[in-house]
């Protein structure tokens, strides 16, 4: 956040001030009075929990509601059984609505037990018109459902349903608006994510998520700067620079910088002592941001670079707009410039018309480029994109028996790839005291892999040096090399 805002000081017998994210403050004061009446009536802090489906930009979200919670004087609970529950929904797989559905179901029973919760849902799966009118009929104990384009209104929200008995909706179907000077309350105070674009402009043929996030919209270099600024001052060593193509960043600006441009000014900055940044299309990644990567002293050596098909007939089917050869002459070109990089990626199995010789190609390209990771899917048919209405869907045993053999290929490649690392000394930012053995901190190297060892939780948040000793597949043990 820029600037720290005194609530105490909002005079609240005013009108609501126009301008964000003034207004958001004057409404996070509004709930504050909620929160002492609460307090008064039932002798404690009212509480409050948060949980989050999907992605890295619906987890920094969350930390905005969860820092706006905590500002207006809730508490943080552990669980669903709180005064005030929020969702920060998910709707990229089938499986994600089936989840948050499910979830419901268990918190109608809560609500039961104490009919003066409030239970609210946000996130890309609100976006979708069907999910809200089936929320309309059947689950009318939600009190707040709201989207994607105004999660930055969730104090104004927050208050009108504190103050009603009546379900609100407020969704909206696009904004050009930004605001982002808002509380936040991170999971770790030594690393930080930051939006500096959202929505998405590709439109792949399987994807929801340009429908419910919307257009491109890049934010100025002068606010992401100025919010990396205060990270750091902040104690923040390690950003991560998000979007849905991180790639295509600057090109809606008044004044367009690319992405590569922006990591040198971002690489310039004091305090920062690690850059990531996800996610990125393999069609947008320029030369220049390779020859970025290659010689930053803070960008970290792994790259998350989409594949979804190894077959340039299916790439064409998903709107990719490029070939497998285009991929495969990229993933050698990263290879070779930056030989250290971890690459990791993610790929769908069982496309509308895939066939066994797609399949086998998709298997080449995963042999070929030799992935650190890969994450991999199931084709989930998502109502509204162009592939939902596509012929020849694959049956879903052949889908099971190729899932099984692509991960069985990744898996063993993943291995490999981990394993050339034996025996090094890596730099590892040290996150938290391992959570299945006290004795043992965790901490992740600059390629993303994890790596146990012995030491000290005085040590979490700073940078250290650690000898890998053995492999465990995904993951090593290691021991701290004195200073």
């Amino acid at each position: 956040m820029y600037h720290e805002i005194d609530l105490e000081k909002i005079e609240l017998k005013s009108e609501p001030p126009a301008k964000e994210p003034d207004r958001q403050y004057y409404f996070m004061a509004k709930c504050r009075e909620w929160v002492r009446e609460f307090e008064q009536k039932n002798g404690r802090s009212p509480l409050a929990f948060t949980q989050t489906f999907g992605c890295q930009m619906n987890a920094r979200d969350s930390e905005k509601l969860t820092g706006i919670l905590r500002k207006a004087g809730f508490v943080e609970a552990e669980n669903e059984q709180a005064d005030f529950v929020i969702y920060n929904t998910c709707t990229v797989r089938e499986n994600a609505n089936l989840k948050v559905y499910g979830h419901l179901g268990r918190l109608k029973h809560e609500k039961k037990q104490n009919p003066k919760m409030r239970i609210a849902l946000c996130g890309c799966m609100m976006q979708e018109p069907e999910v809200v009118e089936k929320l309309k009929k059947s689950y009318r104990f939600v009190d707040l459902i709201f989207g994607t384009h105004n999660i930055f209104k969730f104090a104004e929200l927050l208050a009108k349903t504190l103050e009603s008995h009546e379900q609100i909706i407020d969704i909206w179907e696009g904004t050009e608006e930004i605001v982002e000077d808002l509380p936040a309350l991170r999971k770790y105070p030594f690393k930080s994510g930051v939006n500096i674009m959202f929505g998405c402009n590709n439109f792949c043929s399987y994807c929801i998520v340009p429908y419910v996030r919307g257009r491109e919209r890049s934010r100025k270099p002068e606010d992401i700067l100025g919010e990396i600024k205060t990270l750091a001052e902040e104690g923040i060593s390690e950003i991560m620079l998000l979007g849905q193509n991180v790639n295509s960043y600057g090109k809606t600006l008044k004044d367009p910088i690319s992405f590569a441009e922006l990591l040198r000014r971002v690489e310039e900055m004091e305090g920062i002592a690690r850059i990531r940044f996800m996610t990125s299309h393999p069609k947008d990644l320029s030369p220049e941001l390779i020859e970025v990567m290659k010689e930053s002293r803070k960008i970290c050596r792994h790259l998350h670079l989409p594949l979804q098909s190894g077959s340039t007939r299916i790439l064409k089917a998903m709107n990719r707009k490029y070939t497998k050869e285009q991929y495969l002459e990229l993933a050698e070109r990263i290879r070779r410039e930056i030989p250290d990089i971890s690459l990791t990626t993610d790929i769908i199995v069982g496309f509308p018309g895939e066939t066994e010789e797609d399949f086998l190609e998709t298997l080449d390209v995963v042999q070929r480029v030799r992935y650190d990771n890969a994450y991999t899917f199931v084709y989930s048919k998502r109502t509204g994109t162009p592939a939902a209405s596509m012929e020849n869907q694959v049956p879903e045993a052949e889908v099971k028996s190729r899932f099984d053999r692509l991960l069985a290929v990744v898996q063993e490649n993943a291995r490999a790839q981990t394993a050339r690392f034996a025996d090094t000394v890596q730099e590892v930012l040290i996150e938290e005291v391992n959570e299945h053995d006290p004795s043992l901190l965790t901490g992740r190297m600059s390629n993303n892999l994890l790596v146990h060892f012995p030491g000290d939780p005085s040590l979490i948040g700073s940078i250290q040096k650690v000898r890998l000793e053995s492999c465990k597949g995904f993951y090593y043990m290691g021991s701290l090399l004195p200073k």
